[in-house]
């Protein structure tokens, strides 16, 4: 995956359809490692209301935790109409739960996950 830019790994994800977190991975695995800002320099096309606004909160989110500037473009990704819970529980005590948890950068574009949503092993 090195070398794919940001509008690659859109196009990879919307490719994958319920396996769209294999794609998103690797790009964050790919991201932390390298620390290539280069990747994401370019704005990728915002026509994927929920995947717009994951990507774009998931970089500055990952620029935050490398300490690097993240792109000016990221600003103009809107965020999702509804609130959108990544994995998909309807479980109240678990939309408790990540409605506490959910990083600042994900909530500002009303996604919620976990606050170990990015974590890998």
């Amino acid at each position: 995956m090195t070398g794919t830019t940001i509008k690659q790994v859109k196009r990879d994800i919307l490719a994958e359809g319920e396996w769209w977190l294999i794609p998103f991975m690797d790009f964050v695995d790919e991201f932390r490692q390298d620390k290539d800002l280069g990747i994401v320099q370019e704005p990728f096309d915002l026509d994927h209301e929920r995947f717009d606004a994951l990507l774009a909160s998931t970089i500055e989110y990952l620029c935050d935790e490398l300490g690097l500037e993240p792109p000016g473009w990221l600003a103009r990704v809107p965020g999702c109409q509804e609130p959108w819970f990544v994995s998909e529980t309807k479980h109240p005590k678990l939309i408790e739960i990540i409605k506490e948890e959910c990083p600042r950068r994900f909530r500002m574009r009303n996604i919620f996950v976990l606050e170990n949503f990015l974590d890998r092993v």
